[in-house]
C-alpha cells in the first residue's frame, strides 16, 4: 500500500469518484505523444488541458469530451506574458465528482514540466484514484529535436534550471561547475541568464544554443556564446519584441557549439521545414498527402476547391446499384475516392453493406481508392501495378473472354466531369458499360479573407496543383497565388492549365502520383537550401522573399 494513496480495499468506493489521468503531452510535437497517452485521451469523459497543449490532445479525445477552460484570472501576470490560470486542482476535482473519467493534461512532463505535482497531491488528499502517464519533458525533447545531445560517451554531468525559481545558489553551482546546463526561460530573459552564469565563474566563450517553439514546425534555434547572446538575438532582430515572453530551452555547455549543431541539427534541416503548403483538397482526401508533407517538415493547410453533391437525377445510380445485387455485372471500378463514398452510401439506405460484392470484381484507381474500399470491408481484385491512373488501370485490365466472363458488363460510377479515357479503353476490350454519374463536382465555396490574402499575398511558401480543375477553382475561389510561391504540378496537362492562368511551374512531378508530387516539391526544397548554404546565405522560406516580408537571420 503506498503510504500517500488509498487502502487497495478503499479502491473500489474510491472509484465511484472518478478517475483522474495526469497527462504529459510533450513539447509541442503530437508525434510525440505515447500510445499509453492516447489510450487514455480515447476514453476520457472530460479533458482539462493546458491553451497550448489542447490542440494536442483533443484530437485524440471522443467527440463528446467536456473540456472546461482554463481560464487567466490574474490580469498582472497575463501582461508580464505569464497567466495564472483558474486553480486546475479544483477544476479537476469538480469533473471527477459523479464517476467521470478525467484527464488532465500538462506540456512536457508531469513529474518535471509544470506544477502538477500539487495537482496529484490535492487528488491523493481527496482519496480519489490517479495514475500519471509521463510524457517527453520539454528540457529532453527539445534540445534532441534542435541537434543538441546533452550527454556523450565521455559523459557529464545535466543540471536543469528553471531560471523563473532558480536561487542564487543555484546559479552559484551551476555557473562554477563545467556541467550542461539546459535553462527553461523566456526569450527576453535568456541574456541575464547568461549573465548569472558568467558571474558565477562560467567563460563569457561557453557555446548556448536557445530554441524557441521547440520540437515544433515553428522551431528556430540561434548558437551563440554566453557572451554573445544579447547581440546574437538584437541582430536576428528577434529582441526586443512583443513577443520576447515566449518559453525557450537553452543549453549550455560544449554539446551546443556550432560546429556540432551543424552536423546534428536533423529537425530544422529538413527539406521544407516551415514551409507553409497549401494543399487544395479535402482534409478527408489530402489526409496521406499532409502527413508526407509533415514528415519533410512542412505546414500543409487544406483548401477544398470542389464540393461534391448528389447526382440531380439519381435513379441511373439506383438501378445500378440495384444491378450489383441482382448479378448485372462481372466488374464494378471505383476512380476515385468519391465514387466510393457515394456507393457506400447508396448501400446504406437500402440496408447493403459489402457483403453486397460477393461475386463481383472490383477495380480501384489508385491507392487512396482502394484504401477507401478497405475501409469499407471490400479488397480490391485490381489496382493499376504501374501508373496510378485510367490509362495504368487500362494497362492490367484483361480483355473480355465469353470462356471465363459470364457477364459482359462493367458498373462505372463515376463524377459528371469524368474523362471518357477508361470508358473508351474498356469497350475496346471488349466490355460492355454502365458509366453512371454517382455524384456531381461543383466549385467549393472561397476560404476564409486570410487565407484568400495570404494566397494572393505571397503567405504561402508553395501550393500542390493535383488537375488542371484544382488550377481553375483555386483561381476562380481564391485569386491567383503570389509570384514567391512555388508551383508543383502533377503532371503536363495540369502544368499547362497553371501556365495559362499566368503561374510559373517550378515543379513538375515525374509521375502522375500525389505523393511523388510530394516528394518533388521536397527535392525542390531540398536544393533551394543547400543553394543558399553553399552561397553563404541564409536558409530562408519562399514566402520570406515576398516584398514587405520580415527578413529573420538564423544563426547558426
Amino acid at each position: 500500500m503506498s503510504p500517500t494513496g488509498p487502502a487497495a480495499s478503499d479502491f473500489l468506493a474510491l472509484s465511484a469518484q472518478g478517475h483522474v489521468t495526469f497527462l504529459g503531452a510533450g513539447p509541442g510535437d503530437p508525434g510525440l505523444l505515447t500510445l499509453r497517452a492516447v489510450e487514455a485521451l480515447a476514453s476520457a469523459d472530460v479533458l482539462v488541458a493546458e491553451p497550448d497543449v489542447l490542440g494536442v490532445v483533443r484530437c485524440h479525445a471522443r467527440a463528446s469530451v467536456s473540456t472546461p477552460e482554463l481560464t487567466v484570472v490574474d490580469a498582472q501576470s497575463a501582461a508580464a506574458g505569464v497567466p495564472v490560470l483558474r486553480d486546475a486542482a479544483n477544476l479537476v476535482m469538480e469533473a471527477v465528482r459523479g464517476g467521470r473519467r478525467v484527464v488532465r493534461a500538462v506540456a512536457g512532463d508531469p513529474g518535471l514540466d509544470g506544477d502538477a505535482g500539487a495537482e496529484m497531491l490535492a487528488c491523493a488528499a481527496a482519496g480519489i484514484p490517479f495514475e500519471v502517464v509521463p510524457g517527453i519533458a520539454n528540457v529532453v525533447g527539445v534540445p534532441a529535436y534542435a541537434g543538441v545531445p546533452l550527454r556523450d560517451a565521455q559523459g557529464a554531468d545535466v543540471r536543469f534550471v528553471d531560471a523563473r525559481t532558480a536561487s542564487d545558489r543555484c546559479w552559484t553551482e551551476v555557473g562554477a561547475s563545467d556541467a550542461t546546463a539546459v535553462i527553461s526561460t523566456t526569450l527576453d530573459a535568456v541574456a541575464s541568464a547568461a549573465g548569472e552564469l558568467v558571474s558565477a565563474g562560467r567563460k563569457p566563450d561557453t557555446p548556448l544554443t536557445v530554441t524557441v517553439a521547440g520540437t515544433t514546425t515553428r522551431q528556430r534555434t540561434w548558437t551563440a556564446t554566453l557572451g554573445t547572446i544579447a547581440q546574437v538575438l538584437k541582430q536576428a532582430k528577434v529582441l526586443p519584441s512583443p513577443e520576447g515572453h515566449r518559453p525557450v530551452i537553452a543549453v549550455v555547455g560544449e554539446r551546443s557549439s556550432a560546429a556540432q549543431r551543424d552536423q546534428l541539427a536533423w529537425f530544422e534541416s529538413k527539406p521544407l521545414f516551415g514551409w507553409k503548403v497549401l494543399v487544395p483538397r479535402t482534409k478527408e482526401q489530402a489526409a496521406s498527402l499532409s502527413d508526407q508533407l509533415r514528415s519533410y517538415g512542412a505546414v500543409p493547410h487544406e483548401v477544398p476547391t470542389i464540393a461534391v453533391e448528389p447526382p440531380r437525377t439519381p435513379q441511373q445510380m439506383e438501378r445500378a446499384v440495384k444491378g450489383l445485387v441482382t448479378g448485372r455485372y462481372e466488374w464494378i471500378a471505383f476512380t476515385s475516392v468519391n465514387a466510393v463514398k457515394a456507393v457506400r452510401e447508396k448501400f446504406e439506405e437500402y440496408g447493403l453493406d459489402a457483403r453486397a460484392f460477393a461475386g463481383i470484381k472490383v477495380a480501384a484507381v489508385g491507392e487512396q481508392t482502394a484504401a477507401a474500399l478497405v475501409d469499407f470491408g471490400v479488397k480490391p481484385d485490381l489496382v493499376p501495378s504501374g501508373e496510378q491512373s485510367a490509362a495504368g488501370l487500362l494497362e492490367d485490365w484483361p480483355p473480355y473472354d465469353p470462356v471465363f466472363d459470364p457477364i459482359d458488363r462493367v458498373f462505372l460510377p463515376r463524377a459528371d466531369i469524368a474523362t471518357e479515357t477508361l470508358v473508351a479503353g474498356l469497350i475496346e476490350l471488349g466490355w460492355e458499360v454502365d458509366d453512371v454519374t454517382a455524384y456531381r463536382t461543383v466549385r467549393a465555396s472561397p476560404p476564409p479573407a486570410d487565407t484568400r490574402e495570404a494566397i494572393k499575398g505571397g503567405g504561402f511558401d508553395a501550393v500542390l496543383f493535383t488537375s488542371s480543375s484544382t488550377v481553375r477553382n483555386l483561381v476562380g475561389i481564391a485569386g491567383k497565388p503570389h509570384n514567391v510561391t512555388v508551383i508543383a504540378c502533377i503532371g503536363p496537362a495540369t502544368a499547362k492549365t497553371a501556365e495559362e492562368h499566368g503561374l510559373r511551374v517550378d515543379v513538375l512531378s515525374p509521375e502522375p502520383s500525389v505523393h511523388k508530387l510530394a516528394e518533388a516539391l521536397a527535392e525542390f526544397g531540398a536544393r533551394r537550401r543547400e543553394s543558399a548554404k553553399e552561397a553563404g546565405d541564409p536558409v530562408t522560406r519562399p514566402s520570406e522573399r515576398r516584398p514587405g516580408a520580415r527578413r529573420r537571420r538564423t544563426t547558426t
